[in-house]
């Protein structure tokens, strides 16, 4: 099973506090372990929010909406893409991670939806579409 994991922003993150020497470091080594037992697919750190935008949808309108954004522990400052065998798998690598902040802070495992989890509304057309999809974009 994929599983997005999502770095939950912070009051630093969203003021735009770097990351120390140490918690690169560390993270660093971290994801090297990650990567090593073919877990870790991606991952990346986000910019605050005030450097985002938004899109709100109502039916077949479109507002952009600029950043920042409030309710900062909502907001995502970064996240990886990992493969586990399931959701116990991931919390155990989650709970062996760095402090990805300098304070308090959160991570959140959700799993990512797969083909078979569609059932019938997949058609073997839309199966099609989204394998030649995936393959055009280099996804898995």
């Amino acid at each position: 099973m994929r599983v997005m994991v999502l770095v939950k922003a912070t009051a630093d993150s969203e003021a735009g506090a770097m990351p120390s020497t140490d918690l690169l470091e560390a993270m660093g080594k971290y994801n090297e372990e990650l990567v090593n037992a073919g877990v870790m697919q991606a991952g990346e750190g986000l910019h605050p929010s005030a450097r985002g935008k938004r899109i709100a949808f109502d039916g077949p309108n479109r507002t952009v909406i600029d950043g920042p954004f409030s309710a900062t522990g909502e907001l995502v400052a970064g996240f990886w893409i990992w493969q586990v065998k399931d959701l116990d798998e991931a919390v155990a690598w989650a709970k062996r991670c760095p402090n990805p902040m300098p304070g308090p802070s959160e991570l959140e495992l959700r799993p990512i939806f797969e083909n078979e989890d569609f059932g019938d509304a997949l058609t073997p057309e839309l199966l099609e579409q989204e394998q030649r999809l995936r393959a055009r974009a280099g996804g898995a």
